[in-house]
């Protein structure tokens, strides 16, 4: 189907602007809907011939109708959720794994990484919903080198970045994951991540981050769990070698752990909380937006396939039998049945230096959807910048802003809106007095 697809972008560029969540195709499937409206309405009874021909004909025209109707929902649901992001993903036919080497724990499979070669990449605008917004997303194929995938990788660069009075400085980098299904789009199209933070950053309320937003859907109709698997998937490798890498080659960021954060939402969320743990001498802090710890939450995940993947790729477990606790700092969001446990849980088990800041987003903020998690944005960074030790910075280079570590808390009102409840900044009584 891959190789289908692109023999038709080739030969018809048309073809191209017909991907899954462009806006040629939206545009069509809306056009067709309207015209499978006015067609039976226009020819219902002037349709001619024998009695059963009108009934066949009539009922292709119902179907048609009802056809658009349905991919034209499909589609505005997909893009406002980021849910696929080509038609690869949404028919189960692409895999971007190339190799998948048994790597062994430290998922490096021996390599010296300090020895490998610079990773030069060359960069395009990306398309598709908030893209081009706050500066633009720009967008790379990268060949991971220890991992064996090849995907796309969208990056996002602070405003301070090509700044003269910043030539010479380095830069936090957070990595973005979605959940799945979804699209590594999601958190610029539909989380909005860059263009809630741009003005944020250049008032200097927050750190200057670098955004990275990895592919994490590798094999088709499966979730990679961010496990590596050996002769399957090497997704932790991806993640968290070749990604960081290839971002530490071609930008002026900031050296691991030091500077680097992980974040994500549901799915991803489980798997920014396992990277941190996992690997504490590449991230210092990482943000879980209803995310859980048990692989097996999500029934398609590749580490809830056996025992010892379950126990390999639980952050729960990776914390309680951690020799040493790791030095990482966890932001962990959920409601009641909804992250909020396993995250009280992980909370329990910790212990210094390992810090896990816990939020509770009461029920009456929404479901596992991203309109809950939109509103977590901005407080989740306000964090980050403190954890990492992050000075923010306007343009004259001063830093100001917030310092305190904390998600910025309201006093208790019965009336806190949709966006203070699903941010956290209003408190459990006051959620309790929501109707």
């Amino acid at each position: 189907m891959s190789e289908l697809v692109r023999n038709l972008d080739a030969r018809f560029p048309l073809c191209k602007d017909m991907s899954l969540t462009g806006t040629p195709f939206l545009y069509t499937l809306i056009a067709l809907s309207v015209a499978a409206v006015a067609l039976p309405l226009l020819t219902w009874s002037r349709l001619r011939g024998p009695r059963v021909l009108r009934a066949a004909a009539r009922m292709v025209m119902l179907l048609f109708a009802q056809g658009t109707a349905v991919a034209l929902v499909f589609v505005l649901v997909n893009n406002d959720n980021g849910l696929y992001d080509t038609w690869d993903d949404l028919l189960g036919t692409g895999t971007h794994v190339q190799q998948a080497a048994d790597l062994g724990a430290d998922g490096t499979g021996g390599i010296a990484l300090d020895r490998l070669p610079k990773v030069r990449q060359t960069f395009e605008q990306a398309e598709g919903p908030g893209m081009h917004a706050a500066g633009g997303v720009r967008v790379t194929q990268l060949e991971g080198r220890v991992s064996g995938v090849d995907a796309e990788v969208y990056v996002w660069l602070p405003p301070q970045y090509d700044e003269p009075a910043y030539a010479r400085r380095a830069f936090p980098v957070v990595e973005l994951l979605p959940g799945y299904p979804g699209s590594a789009k999601s958190w610029y199209g539909t989380l909005r991540v860059h263009e809630q933070l741009a003005p944020l950053m250049r008032a200097g309320r927050i750190a200057p981050f670098i955004l990275v937003a990895p592919r994490t859907t590798l094999l088709p109709g499966v979730d990679t769990g961010c496990a590596n698997v050996a002769g399957t998937v090497n997704a932790d490798s991806w993640l968290s070698i070749d990604v960081p890498k290839m971002v530490r080659d071609n930008f002026r960021a900031q050296p691991a752990p030091k500077g680097w954060a992980v974040a994500g939402y549901s799915a991803g969320g489980h798997c920014a909380t396992k990277l941190a743990v996992a690997h504490p001498d590449r991230y210092r802090a990482a943000v879980s937006l209803s995310g859980y710890s048990d692989p097996i939450v999500e029934p398609d995940s590749l580490a809830a396939q056996s025992p010892a993947l379950r126990r390999a790729n639980n952050p729960y477990l990776l914390l309680r039998g951690a020799t040493v606790p790791p030095p990482v700092a966890l932001y962990l969001s959920g409601q009641p049945k909804d992250g909020y446990e396993a995250a009280l849980a992980l909370r329990h088990e910790a212990k210094a230096p390992t810090a896990v800041h816990v939020v509770y987003i009461p029920t009456g903020a929404g479901g596992h959807t991203m309109a809950l998690w939109r509103p977590q944005v901005v407080p989740a960074f306000r964090w980050l910048t403190t954890q990492l030790d992050q000075r923010p910075v306007t343009r004259d280079g001063n830093g100001r802003g917030e310092t305190d570590g904390t998600t910025p808390r309201a006093p208790s009102s019965a009336g806190s809106k949709h966006a203070a409840l699903a941010s956290g900044n209003a408190s459990r009584a006051a959620a309790a007095r929501r109707p």
